[in-house]
């Protein structure tokens, strides 16, 4: 091993080194490499994936802490429940109803023996609240987004999508084998570049992929500007509102609200893992459009549907998004009130929805900050190289409406004794800065 590797770090290899070396190891080499590092991550108390969580999923969690084997009590910060839906007691009875009156699954595809009329009710409610005339519901998110690709791209289309579009998206094209080009992140100059010029010329569709909330900055797309300059070049919008469904739009509908293009955006992709606190995806779409979806989707031909308890769940969410409009309201004033702290603590953020991204400094080691945070009873996602670049590294703040003060000060008076031992030096280049595991939700 080389001095580079060694010089200031406790943990031998990097995930970037195991992946580039895993182009010339054999498969038990390959995993033999990755055993030792995970192993070394641990002895050095610098692995904080995977915590394992022993209650309910509220602003305040309880896990095993690593480090000691015995239990603690967090503010949770890093969890996508940004309404409270995860433990909401309307949501809790609805799915233990659904099991009393449905079981526990129901053992199959849809299109042969997997599909409820629960399962119909909730297409006609998201179809309904994404302003759309169908929906098809996929068994995650994940799911949703290759199975859309590959069911409606041909190797004759064009696809072009923002450089930090979810992984499920850029995995569906490469299955798809759809031409695509990337442009810049949110940059309309760029993709309107792509789509007139002649050397991108489709034979066939022309398509553009964009998420509502980009989840690594919690920035938007301008939909605004971005519906017009599809129309123009007959492109279709493909519009990834994960982390925007329940939480942007004077409603709760998502992104399109927003930016008031309801019912102008062509396929909208969703998730039930984040605001709704389970799991799932769905697309919305016109009904011409999710009846092709149904038999060419892969991904939901030879999947299983959804537990009807699942399903029960995102229908009281629904209902609860609608009967409760003070949550998202409570939501936003969490972001402004955690906004205003951190530009006081010197660190100006200007989110958009209910993800803050706190950029660390460069120099900055991140895996020691992460224990820092861990030390104080602050649950974070820290966001590493390479799952960005070394000058991007971030911790992912999610704010949830359930926060009280207390929480968010609490949080705040953390993040500054954190970068305030930074400025002491005492969090400069100790260990790993530019190694960590690619972790992206």
């Amino acid at each position: 091993m080389s001095k580079k590797n060694r010089s200031s770090s406790k943990t031998a290899l990097s995930f970037h080194d195991l992946r580039t070396q895993a182009q010339q190891c054999t498969f038990r080499e390959r995993v033999g490499h990755f055993s030792r590092f995970i192993a070394q991550m641990q002895a050095s108390r610098e692995h904080y994936y995977l915590r394992e969580i022993v209650s309910p999923p509220g602003r305040v969690v309880d896990l095993i802490d690593p480090q000691t084997g015995r239990k603690r009590t967090f503010r949770m910060f890093g969890s996508n429940n940004y309404l409270g839906l995860a433990n909401h007691p309307s949501v809790c009875e609805a799915m233990r109803r659904a099991v009393a009156n449905y079981g526990a699954g129901v053992s199959g595809p849809p299109l042969l023996n997997g599909y409820t009329r629960l399962h119909r009710e909730l297409e006609e409610r998201l179809s309904a609240f994404k302003q759309a005339e169908d929906t098809l519901i996929f068994p995650t998110g994940y799911a949703a987004n290759t199975g859309l690709i590959t069911a409606l791209t041909t190797p004759r289309d064009l696809v072009c999508y923002d450089e930090l579009s979810h992984a499920s998206l850029c995995d569906g094209l490469k299955l798809a084998r759809a031409t695509a080009q990337s442009f810049r992140h949110n940059d309309l100059h760029q993709l309107r570049q792509l789509l007139e010029d002649p050397a991108h010329a489709a034979a066939g569709d022309r398509f553009v992929g964009v998420e509502g909330v980009y989840s690594m900055d919690g920035d938007l797309a301008p939909l605004d500007r971005m519906v017009p300059l599809c129309r123009k070049h007959r492109a279709i919008l493909i519009l990834d509102d994960a982390h925007g469904s329940g939480v942007m739009g004077a409603s709760g509908r998502g992104t399109a609200e927003h930016f008031g293009m309801e019912g102008q955006i062509d396929i909208t992709m969703g998730t039930f893992s984040k605001t709704f606190g389970v799991v799932g995806g769905f697309v919305s779409a016109d009904k011409a459009v999710i009846d092709y979806l149904r038999y060419f989707a892969r991904s939901y031909m030879f999947s299983a549907s959804l537990p009807p308890a699942v399903i029960a769940a995102v229908l009281a969410g629904l209902e609860v998004i609608a009967r409760e409009p003070e949550r998202r309201e409570q939501l936003q004033r969490n972001v402004r009130y955690l906004a205003d702290g951190l530009e006081r603590l010197g660190l100006p953020v200007h989110p958009e929805a209910a993800i803050i991204a706190l950029r660390v400094p460069r120099g900055m080691n991140i895996r020691a900050a992460a224990g820092r945070f861990h030390q104080a009873g602050i649950f974070l996602n820290a966001i590493e190289y390479p799952a960005v670049p070394l000058d991007e590294q971030r911790f992912r703040i999610s704010v949830m409406a359930d926060h009280t003060r207390e929480d968010l000060d609490r949080l705040l008076e953390t993040v500054g004794r954190v970068w305030g031992n930074f400025e002491s030096r005492e969090l400069r280049n100790g260990t790993n800065s530019d190694c960590g595991l690619r972790i992206a939700d």
